[in-house]
């Protein structure tokens, strides 16, 4: 079968170094990497978003810099579909459907709404309590072969392949694609450039805590200069970064960005001072975020060529997912 890999993500607005090592960038590796004659499909999962209330233009704005910063970082709309999912009505479509596959029992198993719905459960939304579903009805409906999942995402995937099996099995048809999962390299945990004990974050107060996509060279230069650090030289062995926080996590950004393992990076560094090591660690992160910072500057400029590009893979995707829809409801006997 041809490979079809499908993945969305929240659009969270103000992307930071975390977003770019933790998934924009495997995303453009997997676009890379799809077989011939394969397809990514890579959305903004707006409807998602809506299980927390957020307003109107915040929403709007939200989806266009997550779409202008993924452009940015390489995902290519020629080559592979990127859309926001809204856009795409066959999603709430086939999720509605699937609610009738889908059981109360699995997804009171689901940990993340447990987690997120915290000790208000009863004031939670309807949406996070059913999000699993609409995630099943996200990758189902381009019969995905392959889902990109960390370690927080593989009970969804399971939740999904259950749904389709169960669908198929109760309406005798053979009509949705078990997909696999797709373990990418393990990411970087990137830390605040402050604290290294918390993760880098937009809801920090001090924008001195993260390197922003949007960050010139000299703000990109200042912040590492000024992150926090400790006296001591970098060791030769890993396990010596162990309680020094600070370091690990900017000798951990240098390995991530630079592709290497970081016991290669401190075999080079060992001995030195962050006095040697903070500009290296600057030039290496000018050298590959400033075209970045660029594009993503061209994008912003030109929101009528982002609304284009998005309307564009939207309609891809609209023609991708007609097939599946319309088998769904002949299966359930509400259209013929």
């Amino acid at each position: 079968m041809t490979q079809r890999i499908v993945s969305g993500i929240q659009p969270t607005g103000r992307l930071h170094l975390g977003n770019y090592l933790g998934a924009i960038r495997n995303w453009v590796r997997m676009q890379d990497a799809v077989a011939t004659g394969g397809r990514c499909f890579f959305f903004l999962a707006d409807l998602h978003s809506i299980s927390v209330h957020e307003d109107a233009a915040t929403r709007r704005a939200n989806v266009r810099e997550m779409a202008a910063a993924l452009i940015a970082a390489g995902v290519d709309p020629a080559r592979s579909t990127l859309f926001s999912q809204a856009q795409v009505p066959a999603h709430p479509e086939l999720a509605w459907l699937l609610n009738g596959t889908a059981r109360i029992g699995w997804l009171n198993r689901m940990t993340q709404f447990k987690e997120k719905s915290g000790k208000n459960r009863e004031g939670a939304s309807a949406a996070l309590y059913v999000y699993p579903v609409l995630q099943a009805a996200d990758v189902l409906l381009y019969q995905a072969t392959h889902v990109p999942v960390g370690e927080d995402q593989k009970q969804h995937l399971e939740l999904a392949r259950d749904i389709a099996t169960k669908f198929n099995t109760d309406f005798e048809v053979d009509l949705f694609t078990l997909p696999e999962p797709i373990i990418p390299p393990a990411a970087a945990r990137i830390m605040s450039l402050r604290d290294g004990s918390a993760k880098m974050s937009k809801s920090d107060p001090s924008d001195m805590s993260r390197i922003n996509l949007s960050d010139d060279v000299d703000m990109v230069v200042q912040k590492i200069r000024k992150a926090k650090t400790d006296p001591a030289p970098l060791p030769d062995d890993p396990a010596e970064l162990a309680d020094r926080p600070e370091a690990r996590n900017l000798v951990g950004i240098y390995a991530a960005m630079a592709d290497e393992p970081v016991p290669a990076v401190l075999a080079r560094f060992a001995g030195q001072g962050f006095g040697a090591f903070k500009p290296v660690l600057a030039d290496l992160l000018v050298e590959t975020l400033g075209p970045v910072k660029t594009r993503l500057d061209q994008l912003r400029d030109d929101p009528g060529e982002l609304d284009r590009l998005l309307a564009a893979g939207a309609a891809q995707a609209r023609e991708a997912a007609a097939p599946t829809l319309a088998g769904a409801y002949r299966a359930m006997g509400l259209r013929d």
